[in-house]
């Protein structure tokens, strides 16, 4: 369900000292439940001789969150510059970093080549004449084509512009090697927000398999597999949550097979981000308006540019007026923010307690592709992030925008060039 019963037993008592020292609107992650979320990834995959988890920076790219990660022995997933220096800030380095990234440029290699290095995950088999140099360990993107189907955000992979096919995945490990590599590693990504906990062990499933056909055909051995993120959280109420535990028995059985078949056992690696800290955060923002004309709409003081997954999806994220959780007086409302786009939408039809203007909602799980996905249009600023700690204090993360920040790229030694 959204937002355990337990993040709002911690968070709402305590809202409107928060709301009255801070203002709103502003994002507000509860570092309580990250740390028991990642304790149960932890506990799932403890039978397998060797589990990390790579946070997946894009979801919550916050120095902050990331601490919290590394403090509970978690590695970092990233796919840009900005990502690898965020990780690096943190403490990243050399193999807790896997940089798996799509159409890399030559100075994208050279920041993840430096400073410590990371797990270099090549998207397509033309990167190898393209890497400054070629490090020890090397991994591949694996896209499977229509050997398998993907789920409907990410849709057919053989349609993706992601990851070496079936048929050039054995040549890509064999250039590989030639060129000097001795440590090799395999990554997929089929999902996204998947509560079908099946649909990661078959993923599993399938990368063993190759590994040992890759392993009979060029004779090296896997250190690794890892098989993405896309583990799904139950945005609507009612929704039965992925079965962590069930995953992880079925995939650990899967590994004690392969040992027992091959004599040796990878390790498991996973990159989750919307599982770690998706239903950890919500967006609070202030009804300041209300409109009578074909519908009703409330208006609020954050925008699409806070979170900009109902806009782009229509995603789903479940609402609560502070005070009036279960209220019997409702109505049929749109809650809409200020940007010139009429699908600057929180909610469609979405039957609440009645909002007057000074009423705070709560948006529920925009802990994971909420502040990340912010953008200015409009000339809107993205608000503030907070962390309800778990000692109880709250702390500012990061601050709003400002008009300042805005204009910061408007400041610049003129270049012109004259042809």
């Amino acid at each position: 369900m959204p937002m355990s019963h337990a993040f709002k037993e911690r968070l709402f008592p305590v809202l409107p000292s928060i709301t009255s020292h801070y203002g709103t609107p502003f994002h507000i992650y509860d570092e309580t439940g990250i740390r028991q979320t990642g304790a149960a990834v932890k506990t799932a995959f403890a039978g397998i001789e060797r589990f990390r988890e790579y946070y997946a920076v894009k979801a919550l790219p916050n120095p902050r969150i990331l601490s919290i990660m590394g403090e509970m022995g978690f590695g970092f997933d990233c796919s840009s510059i900005a990502e690898l220096r965020l990780s690096r800030q943190v403490g990243g380095r050399d193999e807790d970093i896997m940089y798996t990234s799509n159409n890399t440029s030559l100075e994208e290699f050279l920041e993840a080549a430096g400073d410590g290095g990371a797990i270099l995950n090549l998207d397509d088999i033309s990167l190898l004449s393209k890497v400054p140099v070629l490090p020890e360990l090397i991994c591949f993107r694996y896209n499977p084509g229509e050997r398998r189907t993907g789920n409907d955000i990410i849709g057919t992979p053989s349609e993706a512009k992601y990851g070496v096919s079936h048929e050039q995945i054995v040549e890509a490990y064999r250039q590989a090697k030639e060129l000097g590599a001795k440590r090799f590693g395999i990554h997929t990504m089929l999902a996204s927000n998947e509560l079908n906990y099946q649909y990661m062990v078959q993923t599993a499933a399938m990368l063993l398999d190759l590994i040992a056909e890759i392993t009979t055909e060029l004779a090296i051995t896997f250190e690794f597999i890892n098989i993405g993120g896309g583990l799904g959280i139950p945005y609507k109420p009612g929704i039965a949550a992925l079965d962590l535990s069930a995953m992880g028995r079925e995939i650990t059985a899967l590994f004690k097979a392969f040992r027992r078949a091959h004599g040796y056992e990878p390790a498991l690696y996973m990159e989750s981000g919307r599982f770690m800290t998706g239903p950890h955060g919500v967006l609070v923002t202030t009804a300041i308006n209300r409109k009578e004309i074909y519908r009703t709409y409330v208006g609020v003081d954050a925008s699409m540019s806070s979170l900009m997954r109902p806009g782009i999806y229509g995603a789903y994220h479940h609402i609560d007026v502070l005070g009036k959780e279960g209220h019997e007086d409702s109505e049929t409302v749109d809650v809409v923010g200020s940007l010139c786009e009429n699908n600057d939408k929180f909610a469609i039809q979405r039957t609440l307690p009645k909002i007057a203007d000074g009423d705070i909602l709560i948006i529920q799980d925009t802990g994971a592709h909420g502040s990340a996905m912010g953008f200015n249009y409009n000339g809107n600023l993205r608000p503030k992030e907070l962390l309800l700690g778990a000692n109880g204090k709250v702390e500012l993360i990061r601050r709003a925008e400002l008009v300042e920040d805005y204009f910061a790229t408007l400041s610049f030694t003129p270049d012109v060039l004259s042809l």
